[in-house]
C-alpha cells in the first residue's frame, strides 16, 4: 500500500503546490495522500501556515476533484507548543522542532547553524540538551496523543554531519530509548521518517535503528512517511526503508485508508 500522510506543500515550507502533490501521488499509484502544513506559530513565520482557512480549502478542493483516483487527507502537523482544533482536520501529527527559553524559539532542526545555537544554549551539553528535548516531547505525546507522532530523534539531524555526536554516547542512547519507551505508552502510531534522507542530511530514516529495536520490542504501531516537501520525494527511500524495517524483524506497517488505520504486510 503506497501512501503518505507527512507532507508540506507551498502553504508553509514546500516547493510543491497542493495539486502538484496529488498528481504525482496519483502517477505514482499512492492510494491515500495526507497533507500535514506546519501548524500556524507566530515563533516560527518562516515555514508555518499563515493561511490557515486557504489551505483547508485548497486541500478539501483536490480531494474532491481527485475523489476517484485517490483518497486525500486534511492533515496537519502540529508543534507540540501549538495546539489546534482537532475537530478541524482528518488527523494530527504532533512534532517538536524547537525549544524554548525566556519566550523565544530555537530550531532544533533548521539548519546546522541553527542547530549549534541550540546546543550552545545548553553550554554544549548534548546530554542535557537531548534529556530536556525528549522529556518535553514525551510530555506532550502522552497529554496530546496525536493521532501520529513525528520523526521522534529529530535533534539529531545534523549528526551524519558532524554537528553532534548524540549516537557515539551510550548515554545518549539510553536516555532516547527510556523516553521512546515512555512515549510509546500513549496507544499512538509512529513515523518512520524519510525526509533527511532526500534533503541531504542523513543516510538513514528516524527513528535512528537501535530505536526501531525498542519500537519492535515494544510491539509500536509505525507508519512510514517521507516528509515530503517537493512532489519527487513522495515515495523517497521507502523500498530501502522497508528492508532495515525487516531487518530489525518489523513485518507489518499503519496508514489510514477509508478513515480508518489499517493495517499491510512489507
Amino acid at each position: 500500500m503506497l501512501t503518505n500522510f507527512h507532507t508540506h506543500s507551498t502553504f508553509c515550507d514546500g516547493c510543491s503546490t497542493v495539486e502538484e502533490m496529488v498528481q504525482t501521488a496519483i502517477e505514482k499509484n499512492f492510494i491515500a495522500l495526507g497533507f500535514s502544513g506546519h501548524t500556524y506559530d507566530p515563533t516560527s513565520l518562516s515555514y508555518c501556515i499563515r493561511d490557515m482557512a486557504g489551505y483547508m480549502e485548497e486541500v478539501k478542493r483536490v480531494r474532491e476533484k481527485y475523489k476517484n483516483q485517490i483518497q486525500i487527507y486534511l492533515g496537519i502537523e502540529e508543534e507540540s507548543t501549538c495546539w489546534v482544533n482537532r475537530a478541524d482536520f482528518d488527523y494530527i501529527l504532533g512534532s517538536s522542532h524547537k525549544f524554548y527559553v525566556d519566550g523565544k524559539a530555537y530550531d532544533v532542526d533548521g539548519s546546522p547553524a541553527e542547530f549549534d545555537t541550540c546546543l550552545a544554549l545548553f553550554e554544549g551539553d548534548e546530554l542535557r540538551m537531548a534529556e530536556t528535548y525528549f522529556r518535553e516531547f514525551t510530555e506532550y505525546v502522552l497529554k496530546r496523543k496525536p493521532d501520529i507522532v513525528g520523526h521522534f530523534d529529530l535533534l539529531t539531524k545534523f549528526e551524519e554531519r558532524g554537528n553532534s555526536s548524540f549516537f557515539q554516547k551510550p548515554e545518549y542512547h539510553r536516555i532516547a530509548e527510556t523516553y521512546l519507551t515512555e512515549a510509546l505508552g500513549s496507544g499512538c502510531v509512529f513515523e518512520v521518517n524519510t525526509g533527511a534522507i532526500s534533503r541531504g542530511y542523513r543516510t538513514s530514516p528516524y527513528p535512528h535503528e537501535r530505536l526501531l529495536h525498542v519500537m519492535k520490542k515494544n510491539d509500536a504501531k509505525l507508519i512510514l512517511t517521507s516528509d515530503c516537501h517537493n512532489a519527487k520525494d513522495l515515495d523517497c527511500h521507502f523500498e530501502e526503508t522497508k528492508q532495515i524495517l525487516r531487518d530489525v524483524g518489523i513485518r507489518k506497517l499503519y496508514t489510514i485508508y477509508d478513515h480508518e488505520w489499517v493495517t499491510y504486510s512489507i
